[in-house]
């Protein structure tokens, strides 16, 4: 360990009061950002509520349009191995499942 003058010890002790400063000023500065986060929004307009739940609407029909087209890619696939497996004589039951349903095209919201 090694013996430290006078005017170094000094030189430390303000760097780490330096440092206590900065955090004390970020604390502070989180703290004055922080109450702004905690405002309360204003309740939204009916024009607002309409149009998210139009958005609802569409990405509800985009998600069974989705499922719909999984499904036929599916029994696309299985058919294809059935075929396949048809012809390398293999004896494969093929397993019951519901039939695909179009969703059909997006209805207009009524106003």
């Amino acid at each position: 360990m090694s013996v430290r003058g006078p005017e170094e010890r000094w030189t430390d002790g303000a760097q780490r009061q330096g440092g206590r400063m900065k955090r004390v000023v970020g604390i502070m500065v989180l703290g004055l950002f922080a109450t702004g986060a905690l405002a309360k929004l204003p309740a939204p307009s009916d024009e607002a509520k309409a149009k998210a739940a139009e958005a609802a609407a569409k990405t509800a029909h985009g998600n069974k349009v989705a499922a719909y087209k999984l499904c036929q890619s599916m029994d696309k696939v299985a058919a294809t191995y059935l075929a396949d497996a048809k012809k390398a004589g293999k004896d494969v039951k093929p397993v019951a499942t519901p039939a695909c349903v179009d969703p059909g095209p997006m209805a207009a919201a009524k106003p």
